[in-house]
């Protein structure tokens, strides 16, 4: 039976389910990229989403009507 938790709340300090995590493959995509990309290349990344996303017109959201 697989275990149903919230990572977010539990794997705060780490991955409490190991082996057996569903996101493990997440996870192993995630450690390879950092390895793999160097920390200029991270921030260029994410400067030009920065930029895009200041360049994307506003997203209103309106309440439901009751």
């Amino acid at each position: 039976m697989e275990q149903k938790i919230n990572c977010a709340e539990s794997c705060v300090n780490g991955c409490v389910l190991g082996d057996k995590c569903p996101n493990i493959e997440s996870r192993e995509a995630t450690s390879k990229f950092i390895e793999e990309t160097s920390l200029d290349k991270m921030l260029e990344m994410a400067e030009e989403r920065l930029k895009k996303k200041m360049m994307e017109p506003p997203k209103w959201v309106f309440p439901e009507d009751p």
